[in-house]
C-alpha cells in the first residue's frame, strides 16, 4: 500500500518561512509519478497549491501562492519539499501531498484533485502572530 507522510508543518509568524516535505513509505517512488500540495482550511474547499511533473521539469503553482513557494524533487532522498515564504494569515491549512501514479499526463502535473491516487495524512500550518 502507497504511504505518503508530509512533516514540516508548525505555527509561525506572518513573513515567516516554512519547508514540508512529502516522503513516501512501503517502498514507493516518488519519480513515478506527477506530486502535488493541496490545503484546505477550516470552512474551505481543498484547494491545489503547486504541483511537479515526474522529471521535475514543469511545475505549476496557485496565483495566491505564486512567488512566494516553490516546489522541488530530492530523488535521492525520495521526497518533494515545498518552500514556502512569506507565510500570510491565509496560508494557514492542512497541506497534503498527494501522487499521480503514473501520471495522467507524462512530462506534465495537473492542479486537479481528482486525477491523485495517493494521499498523504496531512501536516497542519498556521501563521499568527
Amino acid at each position: 500500500q502507497v504511504q505518503l507522510v508530509e512533516s514540516g508543518g508548525g505555527l509561525v509568524q506572518p513573513g515567516g518561512s516554512l519547508i514540508l516535505s512529502c516522503a513516501a513509505a512501503s517502498g514507493f517512488t516518488l519519480e513515478s509519478g506527477a506530486i502535488a500540495w493541496f490545503r484546505q482550511a477550516p470552512g474551505k474547499e481543498r484547494e491545489a497549491v503547486s504541483c511537479i511533473s515526474t522529471d521535475g521539469a514543469n511545475t505549476f503553482y496557485a496565483d495566491s501562492v505564486k512567488g512566494r513557494f516553490t516546489i522541488s524533487r530530492n530523488s535521492a532522498k525520495n521526497t518533494v519539499f515545498l518552500q514556502m515564504n512569506s507565510l500570510e494569515p491565509e496560508d494557514t491549512a492542512v497541506y497534503y501531498c498527494a501522487a499521480d501514479s503514473p501520471p495522467i499526463v507524462q512530462g506534465t502535473c495537473i492542479m486537479i484533485g481528482r486525477y491523485y491516487d495517493y494521499w498523504g495524512q496531512g501536516t497542519q500550518v498556521t501563521v499568527s502572530s
